[in-house]
């Protein structure tokens, strides 16, 4: 399995370990620190030696941050997690806040007094964090205190060893472009912001940029490393040795220098002495990079990350790779929703039950490297935790008359895949039917819209929203995110969200996912993964227009369809898309699977 259902948190260890924060930052004469749910490359998914704000409150979640002060304490996490975080950490001694209606920055603010000192580690806030820290600090006469040795690890006992991933090449068949090209690329874009040289920080960038893939964070073939990309010439990769073969480091040596990531400082600060001028990104490069050039006399030019674009907009060869993935991926997924039909009514199946089987019929593949993250089996109230992880603590048998929620992916080496689906156990009410077409009719459009070109995701997130909103209801998550190419299953710059600002383009790849999630009760998502591509013309229309191809070949349950809700043309997108599913995947399906795809994809 590469999915564990073991659960380490625990509440009441926030207590003890807060005081011991605290006697260390009394030792440094600070007057507080915050603990950033971050490690130095600003990634989503963190080795266990960087789960800082984990070991101090027992807060598992993908995003979030703790204050830590003499006096008070306060965690802050976003939408997504107010559930768990009450469940996961002690609110006696981490009062759970609203990372976006009561930033960190806002909380400090009416806390902090003339003359403190707060404490932060410089490599785990950005350059644009500590902007905003610095201006707060300034505006309370406080200090903000930049610290290379974070306080956490010295009171940290037994923290886990850094991790020492192997490191493969990628091969070009799917990447689709070499690596020579795409660095001559990425250097043309460097020079012509003025640099001398960039930053990368973000491991697939990397990852992308040299095509190579690791294996240093859970369900994502990332290599922890950093890069220094000179306009002309080699760049330097600093990267643990250990993780390299001879004939992988053989093959890196001729597109780059190799260091160890000891020496990536010193490199920094090398070329502040030379007063050159070095790009990077301020949402994703910690301070202390900007300070390791700026320290020394050099220059900051802050630009986004060069690779972020080219990486998200898939080359013809990873357009083909995804589709592929996605047949195997739809058949395997059809396969476990057949089992599931016979099996759940029983009401003798529960949420890890019904994960691990759907991560073996992935392996039955014989071509699975990972899922693409923990899967979301939510049966019930669990199912209204929308980024919920199921444990042996919190596993649920599956009700019967509940929908049931699963959100899973995997990682092959041809492609990435998210697909979530909410299904039927038993007869579900007429209310959960309602709430299911309305998610339904929000994946519908988003689906189907056609947008023009330079189109943001925040323009068509209200598609997904708008029939919920007529009923009152709403869901607390972004519609969409990227998705990468046997990457990160959360990719930027794109996004379908209120923040989603990058124009769409076609080749890029994002997930549809509306949901509404009534607490207590369960969870509704539906989510397919869809491509970005040139649109046909529309008779009388004056511009070229995109749209969206759909990757995921899985059908919906019917059986929670209330079709008198549905327009006919939203019927017959739906009637398409399940002949589409099952054409697709009928030579790839068993006898048995295939009858049960034929009944679930029958047009309503």
């Amino acid at each position: 399995m590469f999915q564990s259902f073991e659960d380490h948190t625990d509440p009441s260890v926030g207590a003890p370990r807060a005081a011991l924060l605290r006697s260390e930052l009394k030792r440094l004469a600070l007057d507080g620190f915050l603990i950033p749910r971050a490690d130095a490359h600003q990634g989503e998914y963190v080795p266990p030696c960087d789960c800082r704000l984990q070991w101090l409150t027992g807060f598992t979640g993908s995003a979030g941050m703790a204050a830590v002060l003499g006096d008070e304490a306060a965690i802050f996490v976003d939408g997504r997690y107010t559930i768990q975080v009450a469940d996961q950490v002690d609110l006696g001694v981490f009062p759970a806040r609203h990372l976006i209606n009561e930033p960190v920055t806002d909380w400090l603010s009416s806390r902090l007094r003339k003359g403190q000192r707060l404490g932060i580690d410089a490599m785990l806030h950005t350059v644009r964090e500590v902007r905003r820290l610095r201006e707060i600090c300034s505006a309370a006469g406080a200090e903000l205190v930049l610290l290379e040795d974070n306080p956490v690890d010295a009171v940290w006992e037994g923290r886990p060893e850094a991790p020492v991933g192997a490191v493969k090449l990628h091969p070009e068949k799917y990447a689709g472009a070499d690596a020579a090209g795409k660095i001559a690329r990425i250097q043309a874009d460097v020079a012509a912001k003025g640099a001398d040289a960039c930053v990368l920080t973000q491991p697939d960038s990397i990852a992308w940029l040299f095509n190579i893939r690791g294996s240093d964070v859970s369900h994502t073939p990332l290599p922890l490393s950093f890069a220094l990309l000179p306009d002309t010439g080699k760049p330097t990769l600093f990267i643990d040795g250990r993780k390299l073969s001879n004939s992988v480091r053989e093959a890196l040596s001729g597109l780059a220098e190799i260091n160890e990531p000891s020496g990536f400082r010193p490199a920094l600060e090398a070329l502040g002495a030379e007063g050159r001028a070095v790009m990077l990104d301020p949402g994703l490069a910690g301070e202390g990079i900007a300070l390791a050039v700026t320290g020394k006399g050099g220059r900051v030019i802050e630009a986004s990350d060069p690779v972020l674009l080219p990486k998200a907009v898939k080359n013809d060869a990873e357009i083909a790779g995804s589709k592929a993935a996605h047949v195997r991926d739809g058949a395997a997924f059809v396969r476990f929703l057949a089992w599931f039909d016979d099996i759940a009514p029983s009401g003798e199946l529960d949420e890890i039950g019904a994960a691990e089987k759907l991560e073996h019929f992935r392996a039955e593949t014989g071509v699975l490297k990972d899922i693409s993250f923990d899967t979301i089996s939510g049966a019930g109230k669990n199912g209204a935790i929308c980024h919920y992880r199921v444990s042996r603590q919190t596993n649920l048998m599956i009700p019967v008359g509940r929908p049931f929620l699963i959100d899973s992916g995997a990682q092959y080496v041809d492609g990435t895949t998210d697909i979530t689906r909410t299904m039927a156990v038993g007869k579900c009410s007429a209310e959960m039917k309602r709430h299911f077409t309305l998610v339904l009719k929000g994946h519908i459009a988003i689906s189907s819209a056609r947008f023009p070109a330079g189109t943001t995701g925040a323009q068509l997130d209200t598609l997904a929203r708008i029939e919920l909103w007529k009923a009152g209801l709403d869901f607390d998550h972004g519609t969409g995110h990227g998705v990468g190419s046997y990457l990160s299953v959360h990719e930027g710059p794109q996004r379908i969200a209120k923040t989603g600002v990058v124009p769409l383009q076609p080749g890029m790849i994002l997930s549809n996912e509306p949901g509404y999630y009534p607490e207590g009760q369960y969870g509704i998502r539906l989510e397919n993964l869809e491509l970005v591509t040139a649109a046909a013309g529309i008779p009388g229309g004056e511009r070229p227009m995109l749209g969206f191809e759909t990757l995921t070949l899985a059908p919906f349950d019917r059986r929670l369809v209330d079709v008198a809700l549905m327009t006919a043309s939203e019927l017959a997108w739906l009637n398409a898309y399940h002949r589409k599913v099952l054409d697709t995947l009928a030579p790839h399906l068993d006898d048995k699977s295939l009858s049960w795809l034929e009944e679930a994809t029958a047009p309503l």
